[in-house]
């Protein structure tokens, strides 16, 4: 790991989205709360939540840190057919929290397919990537699409 030790604790957050699309069907399960396996998106944040938590475990040279907010907001989109996860991820701290926010999104997006694969083998998790990212020595950066 990089030693970070020197570094002064700044608030830090990370803005991290992604996408999973699917049959119309299966989202129209998403939505209504019918999924066999229960609530798809409650579950879905719960994980998200607990990703951001335990990235350090996941990814060999990241940082335990004591975070101090994960959101994790979704929104279905009828005409493309699939749902998008924000995740916000805030500490205070000596080092980002960059790979918090794209890990809890991944996770969460991949909870989504655990839960209605045995409906829809062909989803897609579409478009990981960080939005926005403040504090610290670099600064912020915000993405622009090109």
């Amino acid at each position: 790991m990089v030693d970070v030790g020197a570094k002064a604790e700044t608030r830090r957050s990370a803005r991290a989205c992604g996408s999973i699309r699917m049959q119309p069907a299966t989202l129209r399960l998403i939505l209504e709360g019918t999924a066999k396996k229960g609530d798809v998106l409650g579950v879905a944040r719960l994980a998200a939540i607990q990703a951001a938590k335990r990235t350090a475990e996941l990814i060999p040279l990241a940082h335990p840190l004591a975070l101090t907010r994960v959101g994790a907001e979704f929104e279905a989109d009828t005409v493309r057919c699939g749902v998008t996860l924000t995740v916000t991820v805030e500490t205070l701290g000596r080092t980002g929290v960059e790979m918090e926010a794209l890990t809890a999104v991944s996770v969460g997006l991949l909870t989504i397919y655990d839960m209605c694969k045995a409906v829809d083998r062909g989803m897609r998790i579409e478009s990981v990537l960080l939005l926005e990212k403040k504090g610290g020595k670099s600064g912020h950066y915000l993405h622009v699409e090109t």
